[in-house]
Order: structure tokens, then sequence, then C-alpha cells
């Protein structure tokens, strides 16, 4: 997963400085790395420092030609959800690893971002990078983790979910199920549901998400 082999889509720190804080878009199941770069000018502004990149997923979609996708949803059931996350959690931990060294940003300044599929993914890969990430901002997507995996082998990043609650692809209990194992992990963990939002992304998740990101990048 790198730059001369998948595209990466970026919004430049408005400071016109080099970047000291990274965000790490990862768009949904279907979709490619434009998907979420349009939501950098809603978050530049609070974060002036930030590099924002967006790329595309490791994989074509194998329900949408010309979509991308982390790893395959043709079959829901949660063994082949678990098998997903885990084999996309290595191309993405590389990602950003090579973004961090490319861009001279600190581990501690890097901050991903997920929509639905690139949520799960982002709730699984990052808790487990080798060193402490800024945070997670998970929108629309749930938690794909092993039964009895140890707290202790992971890193306690600060998380904030938003979820619709007339999300019909990935419904709204997944939200109550990720804030109640990440907290019971030792994670803070805060969010909020939208009333009669579908899978999508709103502004007061769009301001939520830009009040977070501000916070975990400049502590």
């Amino acid at each position: 997963m790198t730059d001369d082999l998948l595209k990466t889509y970026r919004f430049d720190p408005l400071s016109g400085m080099p970047p000291r804080q990274l965000v790490i878009f990862l768009h949904g199941f279907g979709a490619d790395g434009r998907d979420l770069i349009g939501l950098a000018p809603e978050f530049a502004p609070s974060l002036p420092e930030a590099l924002f990149l967006s790329p595309d997923a490791p994989f074509p979609c194998d329900m949408a030609p010309s979509g991308r996708q982390w790893f395959s949803l043709e079959d829901w059931s949660p063994d082949s959800l678990l098998r997903g996350v885990q084999n996309a959690a290595p191309l993405l931990t590389g990602y950003i690893a090579q973004q961090i060294e490319k861009h001279g940003v600190v581990t501690a300044k890097t901050a991903l971002v997920g929509f639905s599929q690139g949520t799960m993914t982002a709730l699984y890969a990052g808790p487990r990078y080798p060193e402490k990430l800024a945070g997670v901002l998970g929108y629309s997507g749930a938690l794909i983790w092993e039964e009895g995996v140890d707290p202790e082998t992971l890193h306690k990043i600060p998380v904030y979910l938003a979820h619709g609650e007339a999300d019909m692809v990935v419904p709204v209990p997944a939200y109550a199920h990720a804030v109640e194992n990440l907290t019971q992990a030792g994670f803070s963990v805060t969010g909020h549901t939208t009333p009669g939002l579908p899978h999508g992304i709103d502004g007061a998740g769009i301001v939520a998400g830009r009040t977070f990101l501000q916070r975990v990048l400049s502590t």
C-alpha cells in the first residue's frame, strides 16, 4: 500500500508550511480516496498545520468495479468481517508508517478518520499501531475485534464515534456496541447519534469531528 501503487488524494496545510499534524481518511466500501478528501476543507481552518491524506483502499471492490475496498463484504458473517480487518490492518499500518516518515510528522500527531468500512478498519488497526496515534474519528462504522482481546496489548487512543439513527447499512446498534466495548477496554470514547440520519455524515458530525481532531492533535 504505497504511493506508487495506490492513488492518494491530499489537502495541504493552510499554514503553507511543512505539516506538523497528519490526518488520514479511510473511505467506505465501494468508494475511493476522493470520497472523504472533501472533508479536509471543513476541518482545515481549525487545523492549519495539518496535512490531510485520503488514499484509495488497497483492493478493487468486488461489488462495485469502479470503487475500492479495504476487504470484501460479500460475506457479512462475524468471522468474515474479522478476517477482513485483520488482513487490512497490516496494509494500513504500513501506509501510516510510510506517510509519517515521508512527511516528518510524529505518530502522536497523526489521526485516523474513517467512514463505514474505513471506520471498522481504523478501529482495528489504530489501537494496534506500534506507537500511540492521536486518535480515531469514526463515522457510521462498527467495532470488529477478536473475542477476549487483551486490552493491555492495545494503545488506548481517544475515539469519537458518530452514527445516524436511520442507518440501514450499518444499523445504529453497532454504535452502542462499539462505545460499550471500547469503554470497557479502557478507551476514552465520546460520540453522538443523529435522529433521522441515514448512512452518511451530516453537518453536526463535521462540527463534532472537527472539535475532536483539534483537541487530540493539539495536546
